[in-house]
């Protein structure tokens, strides 16, 4: 049951506000939606957020738009510091109906960071009035990221998923897939782009990415990971990770 605190954010009359929450390693949340629009942000750890239409890998640099009444769930890789505003639905009209993976930018970090600490009710004309109004127009400017695992609705490519999901160095090549399924392989690569609007290749990455982030928050080596989930090298893997985060894997849980 919400406890009457939550409420005073979740369900507040006041345009935005903001709270601080600090989570352990491994924490998921129940499902649950809210009558206000959320941006999830964790300025330590990474979260794994998950609806029925997909999951968003949310590292330190990055936060989830939230629609208002969107079931979703919250896991925590890593220790999680969460800090997450709640905004009025007619606050910000025109913002995303979908979730979506933004960036956040330092200015708007610090504006979190300064809004956790406002006490409720502010009012709209004093300084905590303005500060609010200030991280409500950062967040009417962030700009989508791609960190999706679109969840497929076909039965066939549900078989590849799932099989991802559990084992993410499974290096099955779709032409295998194909025959496994009694299909082409050109229609895999046709549903993955109808469906998730990612190629299998870029799919079976996201999910290894994923799998590597859990495994270096429980503190196993670069190396191990990397050739643990199909990468030919620990280079190779570190390129990637790179690429995805703008930082190397060993820096990332510093």
């Amino acid at each position: 049951m919400i406890n009457e605190r939550y409420k005073l954010f979740h369900q507040s009359s006041l345009p935005v506000t903001a709270m601080a929450m600090d989570y352990p390693h491994g924490y998921m949340t129940h499902r649950h939606h809210h009558p206000h629009a959320q941006l999830i942000h964790a300025v330590r750890g990474v979260m794994l957020i998950g609806t029925d239409q997909g999951q968003w890998i949310v590292p330190p640099t990055r936060g989830v738009w939230m629609p208002p009444h969107v079931e979703h769930w919250v896991r925590m890789i890593g220790e999680v510091q969460m800090r997450t505003a709640y905004i009025r639905p007619d606050a910000a009209p025109d913002l995303f109906g979908a979730c979506k993976v933004v960036g956040i930018s330092p200015l708007l970090r610090e504006l979190l960071l300064s809004a956790i600490e406002v006490s409720l009710p502010y009012e709209p004309d004093s300084r905590a009035g303005h500060l609010m109004q200030l991280l409500l127009d950062e967040i009417k400017d962030v700009q989508s990221l791609t960190l999706q695992l679109p969840n497929p609705h076909d039965t066939r490519l549900k078989v590849i998923t799932t099989a991802l999901t559990l084992n993410p160095d499974d290096a099955t090549t779709v032409e295998i897939w194909a025959e496994r399924l009694h299909i082409t392989p050109k229609t895999i690569h046709r549903l993955f782009s109808k469906e998730t609007g990612m190629t299998f290749g870029q799919w079976r990455q996201q999910i290894r990415l994923l799998a590597a982030l859990e495994r270096l928050a429980q503190g196993e080596k670069v190396l191990t990971v990397a050739l643990g989930l199909g990468y030919s090298s620990q280079s190779a893997f570190a390129a990637m990770f790179k690429r995805q985060f703008g930082m190397p894997p060993s820096q990332f849980f510093d």
